[in-house]
C-alpha cells in the first residue's frame, strides 16, 4: 500500500511540473548588461522543444586603447509562472577576446578566454511580439585577464518570430 501511495504522489508531482508553454520559436534583440565590460549585447534564442531553448549573446566593445569581443551560448529550461509570465534557467559557457594597446605607458597586451556560465531569469511576453526578461549570470573565467568569478545582471529585449 505504501509504494501505491508513493507512486501515486510522484505521478501527481511530475504532472504538475510539467506544463505547457508556449516560447517563441525564435527571438532576436540586445541584452543590455555589465556583462564585465561588454554592455549591450546582441541574443539570440531559438526554441529546441516545448519548453527549451539555445540562446547566443555576442559583446562587442572597441575603443581608443582597447577592442574586445565575447560570445556566450546557453543551454535553457523554460517554466511558467503565470500565463505569458514565465521563469527560466540554464547553462553553457563560451570565450572572448580583449586587445589592449596603450602606447604612452608602454602597455601592449592581448588575451583569448574561456568561461562557463549560468543562468537564471524571469521574462514576460506580450500580446505582440516583444519579449522582455531579467536574468542573472554567473561566469567563471578561465585566462590571464578574466580569471575570476563574475556577476551579470542584465534585461533582455527581444522580438518574436
Amino acid at each position: 500500500m505504501k509504494k501505491l501511495i508513493l507512486t501515486t504522489f510522484a505521478v501527481f508531482i511530475g504532472l504538475a511540473c510539467v506544463n505547457a508553454q508556449e516560447i517563441a520559436d525564435n527571438a532576436i534583440g540586445l541584452r543590455l548588461g555589465d556583462s564585465d565590460g561588454f554592455g549591450a549585447e546582441v541574443s539570440y534564442q531559438r526554441a529546441l522543444g516545448d519548453n527549451n531553448r539555445l540562446e547566443v549573446d555576442l559583446g562587442w566593445r572597441s575603443g581608443k586603447s582597447y577592442d574586445g569581443f565575447k560570445l556566450t551560448g546557453l543551454y535553457q529550461w523554460v517554466w511558467e509562472l503565470d500565463g505569458d509570465f514565465n521563469w527560466y534557467a540554464g547553462a553553457g559557457g563560451g570565450f572572448g577576446s580583449y586587445s589592449f594597446d596603450n602606447v604612452p605607458n608602454g602597455f601592449d597586451d592581448s588575451e583569448t578566454f574561456a568561461f562557463v556560465a549560468g543562468d537564471v531569469g524571469i521574462e514576460y511576453s506580450f500580446d505582440i511580439p516583444l519579449l522582455l526578461s531579467l536574468d542573472f549570470r554567473p561566469e567563471i573565467g578561465f585566462g590571464d585577464f578574466n580569471d575570476d568569478l563574475d556577476f551579470d545582471i542584465a534585461l533582455g529585449i527581444r522580438y518574436q518570430f
